[in-house]
């Protein structure tokens, strides 16, 4: 696992809350696999042809990874408005965007969670 599980419960019940309240991160908004509940996580949103990339340092077993694998779906707050993201795949190094500083080698993360935006989602501007 590229990071400490311990380090992930204590980031998610103290930085994750201040993060989604300063309003400054990307939020991905999902639902949990076995509780049901909407669940809020701040993450950095790689923009990528059609979608986005997002940086599972915790690795792929991370609760917020498999809630948006078994759901097959979630949204994400980004620049004040939300897109739908359909079709979530893991994907290797290979498909990390050009010009994206890449997570430390010591984190040893291979895998990243892929997300298409929703082809029927309208988007301001756009």
């Amino acid at each position: 696992m590229p990071m400490p599980r311990w380090w992930g419960h204590v980031n998610k019940r103290v930085f994750n809350a201040r993060a989604i309240a300063a309003g400054k991160y990307p939020v991905l908004i999902h639902v949990g696999r076995t509780s049901g509940k909407t669940r809020h996580t701040p993450l950095d949103a790689h923009p990528v042809d059609g979608g986005y990339l997002f940086v599972p340092v915790y690795g792929p077993e991370a609760d917020w990874v498999r809630n948006i694998l078994t759901a097959g779906q979630a949204r994400l707050r980004i620049d004040g408005r939300e897109v739908d993201l359909t079709a979530p795949r893991l994907v290797g190094a290979d498909e990390f965007p050009d010009g994206v500083t890449r997570p430390p080698k010591l984190l040893r993360v291979t895998e990243f969670l892929r997300m298409d935006v929703n082809p029927e989602t309208t988007l301001p501007g756009g």
